[in-house]
């Protein structure tokens, strides 16, 4: 039997192997965890989907698989191993367009691509070819069905090098179409619709280089950064926080939550601030749904915390923030990071949060620019508690003061709502008393 890559998920289309745990003549049961697989953010087990003896492995650490993809070939316990699968045949080439007199090439030049119209329409119940869910994307908003568009990597593979030969074919034909047939233009620039590709960059030539190919944790957070910072409109509201009182109470009560298996830290007091600051503008605990133009309104609140791991960014989401202790939100807190640097958070750990926090306090930092982790419409930046002069009652005293940053979605909302949510974030940042702190 054939045990393949099985659905991952909503919108989960595939992802990269990272470690292969079953060899040829493994004995495995249904259920078994046989590889584990980097999706977007998170590393999950993919389990075997029946019994018996390794007779082929078809995947490799670093493959990029895609559901319904074959991993291993299974062979029942003492049964004969069967006989290797063919290669699937590669998709007919197209068929040649009809001849006509034309000027011979020139030197070294490219071929030109087939005529779009020896591209036979898929049939409506063909599959789908494999694609990384990027591809995917762009083709659902081009409105190309892949199953037309040639794959030019192993197994059929489609890439943006074959998606921009597509279009560029289409282009082709339309441009011919609607040209008149006395002379051709003089070459122009690129049509709009056609993304350049970038021209390739010799660093070498000024000195010693090394590389390394981009993780697919990397990948996906590029790519989400750009899409946040290109489709949402940031504004950024910077002020500062006294927590002079508050970490005098955390450095009382720290280690009676340790002696318990909690962590008392800067986050677990801002979750609970933050909580507060939602229930009084709710706008900023809700989502822009682009298809109906509606405002999406949450009654929960669900809170995403940026972990720096060593492979990258990952925004873990603690549920129910409003309804955990201080003691029950430290605990959490840890936990949560702790199984985010060892990249055991799944896919569902990642999704649902209603706002998010990025503390760099630990790391050093200062005031920052957090980008909104979309679809939320705002997000929370922390950075490190530094000691000033402040005038207080006509006197100076040396404070603790904490830089806090929040950037929003200046398409719900406006400065004057971020002013007012700013300001009430900071005064229940300075509002923690003894018996908000204290273990029962």
């Amino acid at each position: 039997m054939e045990v393949k890559l099985p659905k991952l998920g909503e919108n989960a289309e595939g992802g990269v192997v990272v470690s292969v745990l079953i060899r040829e003549g493994d004995t495995v049961t249904k259920g078994q965890t046989i590889l584990e697989l980097e999706n977007e953010k998170a590393v999950a087990p993919i389990p075997s989907s029946g019994d018996g003896v390794v007779a082929s492995l078809r995947v490799k650490e670093g493959d990029r698989l895609t559901v319904g993809q074959v991993i291993a070939v299974l062979t029942p316990t003492g049964g004969a191993a069967p006989a290797p699968t063919a290669a699937p045949a590669k998709a007919a080439a197209p068929a040649a367009p009809k001849a006509r007199t034309s000027p011979p090439p020139a030197p070294n030049a490219t071929p030109a691509p087939a005529e779009p119209e020896a591209v036979e329409e898929a049939a409506p119940d063909a599959p789908l070819p494999p694609a990384s869910p990027e591809i995917r994307r762009v083709a659902r908003e081009l409105g190309i069905d892949l199953r037309r568009v040639h794959g030019s990597e192993s197994g059929g593979r489609v890439v943006f090098a074959d998606l921009r030969e597509y279009i560029k074919r289409l282009e082709s034909l339309a441009s011919r179409r609607a040209a008149p047939a006395v002379t051709s233009p003089a070459p122009g620039p690129a049509p709009a619709s056609v993304a350049p590709t970038a021209e390739p960059i010799d660093f070498a030539k000024w000195g010693a280089v090394s590389r390394q190919p981009l993780t697919i944790l990397r990948r996906t957070i590029s790519r989400r950064m750009a899409e946040n910072w290109n489709t949402i409109p940031h504004v950024t509201q910077f002020d500062e926080a006294d927590i002079t009182e508050l970490m005098e109470l955390r450095k009382r009560f720290a280690p009676a939550y340790e002696q318990k298996g909690a962590r008392l830290t800067l986050t677990s007091f801002a979750l609970k601030a933050v909580v507060a600051a939602l229930r009084r503008h709710p706008i900023f605990n809700s989502s822009l749904d682009e298809a109906s133009q509606e405002l999406v309104l949450k009654q929960y609140y669900h809170i995403g915390l940026a972990v720096d791991t060593e492979q990258g960014l990952i925004v873990p989401v603690l549920r129910d923030a409003d309804r955990k202790s201080l003691f029950e939100l430290s605990q959490e807190v840890s936990a949560m990071a702790e199984k985010a640097r060892a990249r055991k958070v799944t896919l569902e750990e990642l999704k649902g949060g209603s706002f998010t926090i990025s503390n760099q306090g630990g790391i050093g930092s200062g005031h920052f620019t957090p980008i909104i982790n979309k679809p939320e419409v705002a997000i929370l930046g922390l950075g490190k508690g530094a000691l000033k002069p402040v005038v207080r009652e006509g006197q100076i005293a040396q404070r603790l003061l904490l830089p806090i940053a929040v950037s929003y979605d200046h398409r719900l909302i406006d400065g004057g709502t971020a002013a007012r949510f700013t300001v009430d974030l900071v005064e229940a940042l300075q509002a923690f008393k003894e018996a908000d702190v204290a273990l029962v």
